[in-house]
């Protein structure tokens, strides 16, 4: 990335804004005994799956993970704009009465949450859907507040935030640069 980016959150911060995600999940839900986590695919996916470590390493059972692939309205160009659509899904567990934490990286527009929503929706009658983000952006499009966020950050107009994990990216940050990636 050149000059042009600013790291919002270094390694160690995006380390722990996942603990206090954890340790907040298990607060609201009274333990993780009715959680099940549902990441919106990548960095969102991944994401789930360290919260899910972060609970079970506090004494909270194994909490079942899924993923949610959401194309299409991504604010970099992808796909048609308003048109959100489940490309695919791996949710090995029943969504029904279960507590459903839906993780994503970054909030931004709410598009693709609400995607997710519908998408959920179809897949069973939960008893309730939360939101947990590492980022919240702001600047929403729908009327859509996440329940959990890592940090709040405000990015200049043209600018993106760019969530980077290790199992994706090879090291943990975010980071906010222009719209091309640097």
């Amino acid at each position: 990335m050149s000059g042009a980016s600013n790291v919002a959150l270094d390694a160690a911060q995006v380390g722990r804004s996942v603990k206090r995600i954890a340790m907040e999940i298990a607060e609201r839900n009274g333990g993780a005994d009715n959680v099940v986590l549902v990441g919106i695919v990548r960095r969102g996916a991944t994401l789930a799956e360290r919260i899910a470590d972060e609970l079970r390493s506090n004494g909270k059972r194994q909490v079942p993970v899924g993923t949610l692939d959401i194309s299409s309205y991504r604010d970099d160009g992808k796909g048609a704009p308003g048109d959100p659509r489940l490309i695919g899904r791996d949710i090995p567990f029943s969504l029904d009465a279960k507590r459903v934490v839906l993780v994503d990286d970054v909030l931004y527009t709410g598009r693709t949450v609400r995607a997710a929503l519908d998408a959920i929706s179809d897949l069973g009658r939960a008893e309730s859907v939360q939101l947990a983000v590492l980022v919240d952006r702001g600047e929403r499009e729908l009327p859509i507040r996440a329940d959990y966020v890592g940090k709040n950050i405000q990015a200049p107009r043209g600018q993106r935030v760019y969530v980077r994990l290790t199992e994706i990216d090879g090291a943990d940050a975010v980071v906010i640069g222009n719209a091309n990636g640097k």
